[in-house]
């Protein structure tokens, strides 16, 4: 009787660790977005949604809806892009600067020239330099002798 009570109690204790456990590895499996971040499969990574341009440049009813139908497009591009596996990796890098010269040019024809001016910074991908050129590792030329 005693043997049974503890093996019973032993079986208890065991089934909840395990439990537990499965419980925590599921909470850590969870791709939950950090709090301000964009739902997940929302904008592209490091693009400003609507509502980081809106604060940011105090985008008007009207930009907002002249602006969200340009962001939704380059999401799309993008995902369709990234989702395009006969392309190399140069193809598919120039199509993306393609992708993101034409959404520059459509949000250029909305925006007034300040708000233009802040969103080419917000737009420019880390780390990158909208018009600064690659830098590289080779040293300088020198001019052949005589």
């Amino acid at each position: 009787m005693k043997l049974t009570k503890t093996l019973m109690a032993g079986a208890l204790i065991a089934g909840s660790l395990l439990t537990g456990a499965a419980l925590q590895a599921q909470d850590a499996n969870t791709n939950t977005p950090p709090a301000g971040a964009p739902p997940a499969g929302g904008r592209m990574r490091g693009a400003p949604t609507l509502q980081q341009l809106t604060t940011a440049l105090n985008l008007t009813a009207d930009e907002q809806a002249k602006v969200k139908p340009i962001l939704d497009a380059q999401a799309q591009k993008m995902r369709d892009l990234r989702s395009d596996t006969t392309l190399s990796t140069d193809d598919r890098r120039a199509k993306m600067q393609e992708i993101r010269a034409d959404t520059l040019k459509q949000m250029k024809a909305v925006l007034t020239p300040d708000q233009f001016a802040q969103y080419q910074k917000m737009a420019t991908p880390r780390g990158r330099r909208a018009a600064a050129p690659a830098a590289t590792n080779a040293p300088a030329a020198t001019p052949p002798q005589q």
